[in-house]
């Protein structure tokens, strides 16, 4: 794992706190927990629908961060990064408060320049949302370019249900 991607103290004389829970790979699958805050709902005390996008991305990020993917580190190289190019999401319960939630996180495809990915958002066994993400590797400019080959590599190992042992 690249070492800005390590924990590190947030102040010189602080201890270093381990970093924040970015989740687990199981078969391949991405778990990623989230817990609903008061600034997470609506006035009618449920999630509000916006938020679910939210924690879909943290996962996200943090399964390419689990996977050994330096997003930033690509980005101010001058490679590129994922941007969403298509999105479709259903909502089928309501979060509420102080629910512990979890994100689940499967690819499904593989492309040159794109990966998609299906995601849902669990309360134990029930189902809140689910919803297919398409992302597409773009230059620093916003043209579509090529992604990288190893992380073809890693989402086509994960495609299969494997584990990432980084």
């Amino acid at each position: 794992m690249p070492a800005r991607l390590q924990p590190q103290p947030a102040l010189p004389d602080a201890p270093c706190l381990p970093a924040p829970v970015g989740g687990l790979f199981a078969s391949g699958v991405h778990y990623y927990p989230v817990r609903v805050y008061f600034e997470d709902t609506d006035a009618g005390g449920v999630v509000y629908h916006a938020n679910y996008l939210r924690y879909m991305e943290r996962a996200r990020s943090d399964m390419l961060r689990l996977a050994g993917i330096d997003q930033r580190g690509n980005l101010e190289g001058g490679e590129g990064v994922y941007a969403v190019a298509d999105l479709s999401i259903a909502y089928r319960r309501p979060g509420r408060l102080d629910d512990d939630l979890v994100v689940k996180s499967t690819v499904q495809s593989i492309g040159a320049a794109t990966c998609t990915i299906h995601q849902s958002v669990l309360r134990g066994e029930d189902m809140l949302t689910e919803g297919t993400v398409t992302v597409a590797f773009i230059t620093p400019q916003g043209r579509p370019r090529r992604q990288p080959r190893h992380w073809i590599e890693i989402f086509t190992r994960l495609s299969q249900g494997e584990d990432l042992r980084i």
